[in-house]
C-alpha cells in the first residue's frame, strides 16, 4: 500500500483592520479593535521621530496603562516586541510567491504529461521534479 501525502489547500481573505478601516469587524471583535489601536499608537509614536523599536516600547507602555491588550502585553511583552521588530520584506515575500507558483506550474505540466501517457522518466527530464513527487502525482490522476 502506497503512502499518500495529504494535501491542504488554504484560501485566506485579508482584511485591513487599521484605524478607520472595516470598523464593523472591529466593533464585533474587541481584540481586533485593541490590536488596531495598538498599531495606531506605534505609528503615532514613530511619527514623533522615535525609532521603530522605541515606538513599539512606548506603545506597549501606553496600551498597558490604558487597558488596551493589557493582559496580553503583561504576559507576552517581550514576544510582542520581538515579533513586531521583524520587518516585512516585500522582495522576500514576492520571491517566495514566485517559487511557489513555479513549483505549482512544474507539477501541473507533470500531471498533464502523465495524463497524456508520458513516462515518469520523461516527465522528470522535462520538469526537473524528483521521482517521488512524479509518482505521487501519477497516483492521484483522475
Amino acid at each position: 500500500m502506497e503512502k499518500t501525502i495529504p494535501a491542504l489547500e488554504l484560501e485566506v481573505r485579508v482584511l485591513n483592520i487599521n484605524k478607520g478601516r472595516n470598523e464593523t469587524i472591529s466593533k464585533k471583535c474587541q481584540i481586533l479593535s485593541q490590536y488596531s489601536a495598538f498599531i495606531a499608537k506605534v505609528r503615532e509614536f514613530q511619527k514623533e521621530n522615535s525609532s521603530l523599536q522605541e515606538a513599539i516600547k512606548k506603545a506597549v507602555v501606553y496600551c498597558r496603562e490604558h487597558d488596551i491588550l493589557k493582559e496580553l502585553l503583561e504576559r507576552n511583552a517581550s514576544e510582542v516586541l520581538n515579533m513586531l521588530m521583524v520587518e516585512w520584506n516585500w522582495d522576500d515575500a514576492l520571491a517566495v510567491r514566485y517559487d511557489e507558483g513555479f513549483e505549482k506550474g512544474r507539477e501541473e505540466i507533470a500531471r498533464n504529461a502523465l495524463a497524456e501517457g508520458s513516462s515518469i522518466e520523461y516527465v522528470q527530464r522535462i520538469t526537473g521534479l524528483d521521482l517521488e513527487t512524479i509518482k505521487n502525482l501519477a497516483i492521484h490522476l483522475p
